[in-house]
């Protein structure tokens, strides 16, 4: 199956082709520079020159913080981008994997509370949010048919994410400071390429949540990473009003990945092991540049 990878050039775009290869299947690699989502024609041109299968859309605007002074900008790569490109889609029958996040649950965790099912109505807060919930009900309501997967807490080769910045942090500071009052899943792209991969070949169109198991903070998050490392350095917990990050954060993002069980598919594996197997294999690629970059 020929598979075109939008967004190949980022964090889980990158671990797409290689988890393709790895089934047998033949990816198409193209960065923004080679089909920019907010330039239709260039994406219409991609799509008949390669003649794909199904289409991946793992581009994205993930600035979260900028993304509140660039709100323009949010939207029109998360979500008046996704328009055209579900017509295009649709136009030529091509299943569309679009991938989104657990930021759309920007509310209260359900009563009592539980991981968010597939289900649930999303409360997105802030521009980030907004503009990717927006890009959801146009992949939802557009027309065409696909896969739509919510992740969480992303990270992967060459970042930018939270394991290499409190790697490189690590080197700089006597101790660290994390917030340790938002609950979510850290997804290593290691494991969920290959999820995405096997999915697609499904057929079976609907929305999944897909990410590694259990749930931490981030205070247990950054902890497991400097125990990971050997780093000896002291992480001190705060709170989300503390670390006063101009754009909000959901306090509990944890999914349910309940659509991929009844695909009767084994859920992925924990996130502590997501994160040892990701030290492992970037422990002399990008985990060592991230170390020597916050060396004195």
């Amino acid at each position: 199956m020929r598979v075109l990878i939008l967004g190949a050039g980022g964090q889980l775009g990158r671990a797409l082709g290689p988890a393709l290869r790895a089934r047998g299947h033949d990816p198409i690699e193209l960065m923004r520079a080679a089909a920019d989502l907010t330039v239709p024609d260039q994406v219409t041109a991609a799509l008949d020159r390669h003649q794909p299968s199904v289409v991946v859309n793992a581009a994205a605007y993930t600035a979260v913080d900028r993304a509140e002074q660039e709100a323009g900008l949010a939207f029109a790569v998360n979500a008046y981008s996704l328009r055209p490109l579900v017509q295009a889609c649709a136009t030529q029958g091509l299943p569309l994997c679009h991938i989104s996040t657990d930021f759309v649950f920007g509310g209260p965790p359900p009563t009592p509370p539980r991981p968010w099912r597939e289900t649930d109505v999303p409360e997105p807060r802030g521009v980030y949010a907004r503009s990717k919930r927006a890009g959801e009900l146009e992949c939802l309501h557009g027309g065409g048919h696909g896969y739509l997967v919510r992740t969480a807490w992303l990270y992967g080769e060459r970042g930018p994410n939270f394991v290499l910045t409190m790697a490189r942090l690590a080197r700089r500071r006597e101790r660290l400071r994390v917030v340790a009052d938002q609950v979510g899943t850290p997804t290593w792209t290691g494991h969920l390429a290959p999820a995405v991969a096997e999915l697609i070949e499904t057929g079976a169109f609907g929305v999944y949540h897909l990410t590694n198991q259990g749930q931490t903070t981030w205070h247990g998050f950054a902890q497991a990473v400097l125990a990971g490392l050997h780093l000896d350095v002291p992480v001190d917990p705060i709170s989300t009003a503390e670390f006063g990050a101009p754009a909000p954060r959901p306090a509990y993002s944890v999914l349910d990945n309940a659509a991929w069980r009844l695909l009767g598919r084994p859920p992925l594996p924990p996130w502590e092991a997501g994160l040892a197997a990701y030290l492992d294999a970037e422990r002399a690629g990008a985990v060592a540049d991230a170390l020597r970059a916050g060396d004195p």
